[in-house]
């Protein structure tokens, strides 16, 4: 069958045996009812068997917490109705239906399921999948197992998400949007990690106690609270080292600490209802993001030459697809190198015309090349390529059937006219923040839009073949028409 695959990288743990373990519909533990995992957390898997007819599943959270249910039927049951029963035991609304699916994870490969697919067969299968549509060894591939996760589905709209009531969904959510936030999936600027690390804060912590919340309270878990990679580069990187010499820059711990006093609630406002609130400023925030609820997967493009004999190479990057657009990730640096809208671009995938080449995925936009508009082509290199060209084709028809749909009911409340980051504030136009374009980065194919050769790189198609860009919208892109004769480069 067809599948829709999404590559990125997540920590999993290994197989663990466990104890027989029957469904509940009430336990104890964290605010979702789910305790936690008993055994040891550096490994972990999905599947474990304890005679010839039971087999016990463990459906993982965001937060590493475990549903744990033992099944007759786990190597026929669906996606859907497993997704059934963990929304039954975490006492989940019917609206859960459309927001959460069920992924397969690994750190090579995530997949998420289609109703009617069957987990313990992808299972199975899984080192199959492996060798067709990632670049690893055959050691990397054996040794990997995947495990069973509760995540958001990928295209359930930001729209929806403000409608919800429910604090056990809006924490489910919160909890995956803290992760991609904490582990530099999501990029996002120092002074907007700050203020969300100030809601998770609130939301966790209760309102802000001075006796107890200080620096040295946050100093041990700072980064529980602001992503790794920003805690560890300090104010100022290398320029570190002269701070004593000019006015002392505040420490993270510092502003973190002055955000979480500025985070206020309505005094008529009980605390569950406080803590509603502050989920959902979180997932606005980060709504802002276009990558927001992104199904990632895992490339390399080409680096700009440099030096005196032009060199090269390859940078590894993630590939965020949501219903919104493209965007294109540093996976080393964590910002974002191009994001575009797809009424911005226009897409296709091509194979290999050699056995030790890969797929590529093309993307083609508008740009200037000193001055000039031109058309300028990216090579993504991926095993992916075609699972994301599909993925944009269907995020391109899903947003066609809204915009259609907006269009027959106009007084319907959506969330389009929402700012992106780098829209609302002037100051994240800035060259160095992590949510804008660096298109000095990317090696690409120019072209002027009367197919007049600007660079001597040309891809291995004479003709335009960037013709699905579908939109119901007025694009601001427009394909070129390519010369027959150009060369190859």
């Amino acid at each position: 069958g067809s599948y829709r695959w999404f590559g990125c990288y997540l920590q999993v743990k290994r197989k663990k045996k466990y104890g027989q373990v029957k469904i509940k519909h009430k336990m104890e533990g964290n605010e979702l009812g789910i305790p936690p995992d008993p055994s040891d957390h550096s490994h972990r898997g999905s599947v474990s068997s304890t005679g010839a007819r039971s087999l016990h599943v463990l459906v993982y959270l965001i937060n590493d917490t475990a549903v744990q249910l033992t099944l007759d039927n786990l190597t026929t049951v669906s996606a859907s109705e497993l997704g059934r029963i963990v929304r039954e035991v975490l006492q989940l609304p019917e609206i859960a239906q459309d927001v959460f699916s069920l992924w397969l994870i690994s750190p090579l490969l995530e997949l998420q399921l289609k109703p009617k697919h069957q987990p313990y067969k992808l299972c199975r299968q899984w080192q199959d999948l492996l060798f067709r549509f990632t670049d690893c060894s055959g050691d990397s591939i054996m040794a990997d197992e995947p495990s069973l996760q509760f995540r958001r589905n990928v295209f359930f709209q930001k729209k929806k998400e403000l409608q919800i009531e429910d604090e056990n969904i809006l924490r489910l959510l919160y909890d995956e949007a803290k992760y991609n936030i904490l582990e530099g999936r999501y990029p996002c600027d120092v002074e907007d990690c700050e203020k969300l690390g100030a809601l998770t804060c609130r939301v966790e912590l209760g309102a802000f106690d001075q006796e107890m919340h200080n620096t040295t309270y946050f100093s041990a878990k700072l980064d529980s609270f602001l992503p790794a990679h920003i805690c560890k580069k300090g104010h100022g990187g290398f320029l570190s080292a002269f701070r004593n010499r000019g006015p002392k820059h505040p420490t993270y711990e510092e502003d973190l600490l002055k955000a979480y006093k500025e985070v206020t609630d309505d005094s008529a406002c009980e605390e569950s209802e406080a803590v509603k609130k502050h989920l959902r400023d979180y997932l606005n925030k980060c709504h802002t993001l276009m990558y927001y609820g992104s199904a990632f997967f895992s490339g390399e493009i080409d680096k700009p030459a440099q030096g005196f004999l032009h060199k090269g190479g390859r940078k590894s990057v993630s590939v965020a697809i949501s219903l919104e657009g493209v965007c294109i990730m540093d996976r080393k640096e964590k910002h974002v190198l191009l994001s575009l809208r797809f009424s911005e671009l226009s897409w296709d995938h091509t194979y290999p015309e050699e056995e030790d080449e890969t797929q590529i995925l093309w993307l083609e936009f508008d740009g200037d090349d000193e001055g000039t508009k031109v058309n300028k082509l990216l090579k993504i290199y991926s095993k992916q390529a075609e699972v994301m060209s599909g993925l944009i084709e269907y995020c391109v028809e899903l947003s066609s059937s809204t915009e259609t749909s907006l269009q027959e009911n106009p007084n319907t409340v959506t969330s389009s006219a929402q700012p992106r980051l780098a829209d609302k504030r002037g100051r994240l136009r800035r060259q160095n923040s992590v949510v804008c374009n660096r298109l000095a980065h990317l090696s690409t194919i120019d072209y002027i839009d009367d197919g007049k050769e600007i660079k001597r790189i040309k891809p291995r198609r004479t003709a335009s073949f960037f013709t699905r860009q579908i939109s119901t919208n007025p694009a601001t892109y427009s394909a070129v028409q390519l010369a027959e004769n150009l060369e190859q480069g």
